[in-house]
């Protein structure tokens, strides 16, 4: 083959974005839908951010556009004489065309390369934009990129623009881009559109789902203090929010911080409103400062008896929000999407107004640093009862001989992408299950009784469970620190337990232990839950199973007309080897659900709800979907 000049292609205009989505959103399954509506969500906040809008209204729309209307200054519609065109045409139409690159539009904004409108236009099989200035309505069309009017003046507002100025985006993602389609997840809608209320105070949200009819509304004048409030609901405050904002030249910090009494940390991170789920340099210099002032007060007070506090030991039972404002021409992200702040000058910034502020508070807030401080070391208690716990159970393991409990049954397949592992419920439905199984590769690991509720439970009772060592044992992970991923044994673990209330709390119970210990398995995607069947209904030689009421009468009127039988199943360990097999375990005919976390900060809560020590939070939970519940009656 040649490779010449005539050999290289340029992509001209938004071409390179409809040829290569993924660079500029991350993904084209639903989640890129998502994308592309939090980037004009975005656009309006920058201009809250400013000073300059206070209603941002965001419209789902049965026909599949979605719309974003705010009461900010407007797009500039005047011509730029380089061009010879409007700059909204610019903005819309041109990668990296913007006002975020220098500081005098926009001080701060979560637009960073520029391209957020015009990769959302390009990917839009129509949109049209909406200006409101001096008192008149500029409006233009594009399909796929490309203006297919020119900016013209309206009469009105056809988007609902109803304020002096503002601007309006109405898009209708392509099809030819996400063949996933764009039927958004509304709560996923709802807790992006709640997280940025939180971070901009003072502005009014609303969101309208034509679809079902929802209407909803945010307003938040408490800020990040407000969002820890809400992140610790049903969980026992150790002391009043801590909260504290500053500045060091143009770099504004803003942390509000509470200790509860669990037993896991929830942090969160922002950057100009961009949520910086994987962390970044203003995150490692929080926490550098908290476990030094943690550190100095400690010995100050002649408090840490067993050495100085670790990192780690802060982490327990820490509920912070950490909130960065700064010039968007100075960020530096990693890609497009935002998920991981660089620059590294922010963190001696966030690590000094964090040691300066936090220390301050302890020495005038005695009675919350005591709290904090009796926190912290019974984690560092545990922390060490828990590595001596784990050390004795290794030890052990090697005196033994035996890496693998004796009563895991194991699969012969060594690739871990092939193995499956069941945790079954009993005995009983073991020995089906050990039977029936296909021993190539699936594993067997039978779990007996009701295993410890790990909500509140440190490592060091944990690893003297026996069942839950069994299970740490079996996976070949480790956990804690010791936490290897890389040698996970099986990727599919599988929960197998008897479709009643019994077995419904057993598998929270261990979905629990994995939620709160072993979390990275349920985030990469390899925990599920098997579907027994509910019922046989047979006569003679014909025989179905269904998996619910409305299956089985289905089966009935479509199969049988005359005389049939109808078993239904209370538990595993009532169906034979081959029956297990056929229903539950073939891959074939099986039925798994896979557990995902959309909204960690909502398991978390969940979670807390339902295993945690408060009773008045469960008791009015069950009440409101008593109504919902199927009893095994």
């Amino acid at each position: 083959m040649s490779y010449d000049a005539k050999s290289v292609v340029v992509l001209e205009g938004l071409e390179p974005v409809r040829k290569r989505p993924a660079m500029y959103i991350g993904t084209t399954s639903l989640d890129g839908v998502h994308h592309c509506l939090n980037e004009i969500i975005d656009n309006s906040i920058d201009e809250a951010l400013g000073g300059f809008a206070t209603r941002i209204t965001i419209r789902i729309h049965t026909n599949g556009y979605f719309t974003v209307i705010d009461n900010g200054r407007g797009i500039p519609v005047d011509i730029m004489p380089q061009y010879g065109k409007s700059a909204l045409e610019i903005i819309l139409t041109k990668l990296h065309a913007g006002a975020k690159f220098d500081n005098k539009a926009y001080k701060v904004s979560g637009g960073l390369h520029g391209v957020g409108s015009s990769v959302v236009n390009a990917l839009s099989d129509h949109m049209i934009v909406e200006v409101k200035r001096g008192g008149k309505i500029y409006r233009q069309e594009y399909k796929r990129g490309v203006p297919s009017t020119e900016v013209y003046l309206a009469e009105a507002s056809e988007l609902g623009i109803t304020s002096k100025t503002g601007t309006a985006v109405s898009f209708h993602p392509d099809n030819e881009i996400f063949r996933e389609g764009t039927d958004l997840d509304i709560k996923k809608v709802l807790r992006q559109v709640k997280e940025r209320a939180y971070l901009t105070p003072g502005v009014t949200f609303h969101v309208y789902d034509d679809r079902t009819g929802l209407k909803r509304g945010y307003f938040f004048e408490g800020g990040i203090s407000s969002l820890v409030e809400d992140l610790n609901t049903n969980k026992n405050a150790l002391h009043p929010i801590i909260y504290f904002k500053d500045n060091r030249g143009d770099v504004e910090v803003e942390i509000a911080i509470q200790y509860q009494d669990s037993i896991k940390e929830n942090l969160l991170s922002f950057v100009n409103v961009i949520n910086t789920k994987e962390g970044g340099t203003h995150v490692t210099g929080f926490r550098t400062a908290l476990t030094k002032v943690i550190n100095d007060y400690g010995n100050g007070e002649n408090l840490l008896k067993k050495g100085n506090i670790s990192g780690d030991d802060t982490q327990d039972g820490l509920t912070a929000v950490i909130y960065i404002k700064m010039p968007s021409s100075n960020l530096q992200f990693e890609g497009q999407t935002k998920t991981k702040l660089g620059n590294a000058e922010v963190q001696s910034i966030v690590m000094s107004i964090t040691k300066e502020h936090l220390s301050r508070h302890f020495e005038e807030n005695p009675q919350s640093a005591q709290g904090i401080m009796q926190k912290i070391l019974v984690t560092q208690q545990a922390r060490l009862a828990a590595k001596a716990a784990r050390d004795s159970v290794i030890r052990k393991s090697a005196l033994e001989g035996a890496t693998l409990p004796g009563k895991l049954a194991d699969c012969r397949e060594k690739d871990p992408h092939r193995s499956e592992l069941f945790l079954v419920e009993g005995d009983s439905a073991g020995g089906s299950a050990k039977q029936g199984r296909d021993r190539h590769f699936q594993a067997i690991l039978p779990l007996r009784g009701k295993i410890l509720n790990s909500e509140k439970s440190y490592l060091d009772r944990i690893m003297t469970f026996k069942e839950l060592r069994d299970l740490v044992v079996a996976l070949g992970t480790g956990i804690s620190d010791l936490f290897d991923y890389n040698k996970l044994r099986y990727h599919k673990i599988i929960i197998m337990t008897d479709a009643d209330v019994d077995g419904e709390h057993i598998m929270t119970l261990i979905l629990t232990f994995f939620f709160r210990h072993l979390p990275d398995i349920v985030e990469k995607g390899h925990m599920y839950v098997a579907q027994p069947p509910l019922y046989k209904v047979y006569s003679g030689k014909k025989m179905f199973y269904a998996y619910n009421d409305q299956e089985r009468e289905a089966i009935i009127k479509e199969h049988f007309n005359g005389n049939f039988s109808t078993q239904r199943y209370k538990g595993l360990g009532e169906m034979n080897p081959d029956q297990l097999w056929e229903t539950t375990m073939n891959p074939e005919n099986r039925v798994l659900k896979q557990v995902t976390i959309e909204d960690a900060e909502e398991a978390d809560r969940v979670f807390s709800m339902l295993m945690g020590e408060q009773v008045p939070p469960r008791k009015k939970f069950i009440q409101a979907h008593a109504k919902n519940a199927n009893l095994d009656i």
